[in-house]
């Protein structure tokens, strides 16, 4: 069993239970919001073959809500009946339409159901209405920081994509919210598991999911894996990658494993069948096309390594 799978296994053995979330939807949300949240969800369940997170949609009446864009979903119930882990709140468009005592109570009372409560978009300003920022640092659509800062002088406003503290979490919009749930998959989940939904999305830079970033070790570990990324079809070896980040093999090699629980080597493995796996359940190429993609040098070494990784050959994956 390779270092990364038994790593990844032995945290999910000693996290067994599902992470319970309550998506709050009021009329006019964003399609763009709710999917960037629950997608990462989603795909984390895909990837690690257990239920993660276990994620419901609720209105405060129980009735349908409509997006922005005219997407009716009808919610498995509502938020006062609803209990978890963590409550998302998201209005985003008339945000200002949907505050008064009915949705004030509903976020009060739903506090002693929810242990963090996550705004997501404008629905800083429906906590903040009702009172649940007041001492926190919590920042909104970047649209409403000014308003937002001069109507809730008790809440700390900053100009940041999200904001964690504590038991609150805000976001600022849309395109914010996949960085934000990335963060949380790193910190909760790992950041190897984090890197591996970003993979799976195609995101701009993959490497983003390594919430370490901004220090230099973080720095260099994302300059490695980028540079990963860019050469799949013909690898590097890993005193070359190191070299190309900027760092010897021994000292990316420490940072690595500090940073994502695995060496470069076997990381780099990882990010390759991970393509590989993308290519045999989404395309029609053959398994000698996907076998020179990912740069192994026959159909049997690359089967081989995937059943491995993936527990099934590529042909039985295709099948499923």
């Amino acid at each position: 069993m390779q270092e990364y799978s038994f790593i990844m296994q032995t945290w999910l053995n000693s996290h067994a239970a599902p992470q319970k979330v309550g998506v709050l939807l009021f009329e006019g949300f964003s399609n763009h919001c709710l999917a960037n949240t629950v997608e990462p969800m989603r795909a984390v369940n895909t990837l690690s073959g257990r239920d993660l997170y276990d994620w419901q949609f609720l209105s405060l009446d129980g009735a349908a809500v409509t997006s922005s864009s005219g997407l009716s979903v009808a919610p498995h119930g509502r938020v006062s009946e609803a209990r978890g882990d963590t409550l998302v709140v998201m209005p985003s468009y008339g945000f200002r339409d949907h505050g008064g005592w009915a949705t004030q109570a509903a976020l009060r009372a739903s506090v002693r159901r929810f242990s963090h409560l996550m705004a997501m978009d404008t629905g800083s300003w429906l906590l903040a209405e009702a009172g649940l920022l007041n001492g926190y640092r919590a920042t909104i659509h970047w649209e409403e920081l000014t308003p937002f800062e001069e109507r809730f002088p008790e809440v700390a406003v900053v100009r940041e994509r999200f904001v964690v503290d504590r038991d609150r979490i805000t976001c600022s919009g849309a395109m914010a919210a996949f960085d934000l749930v990335l963060h949380l998959i790193g910190r909760d989940h790992g950041q190897a598991l984090a890197m591996e939904v970003a993979q799976l999305f195609m995101t701009r830079d993959s490497a983003r999911s390594h919430s370490g970033g901004a220090t230099p070790a973080g720095r260099l570990v994302n300059r490695a894996l980028a540079i990963m990324q860019e050469n799949l079809e013909a690898p590097l070896s890993i005193v070359d990658v190191a070299a190309k980040a900027g760092a010897t093999q021994k000292t990316l090699e420490h940072r690595m494993r500090a940073e994502l629980g695995a060496v470069p080597a076997t990381v780099y493995r990882r990010i390759r069948l991970n393509l590989a796996r993308k290519l045999v359940s989404e395309t029609d190429l053959s398994i000698a096309e996907i076998t020179l993609r990912v740069g192994y040098s026959s159909p049997a070494s690359m089967t081989r390594a995937f059943r491995e990784t993936f527990g099934m050959a590529p042909r039985e994956l295709r099948k499923a």
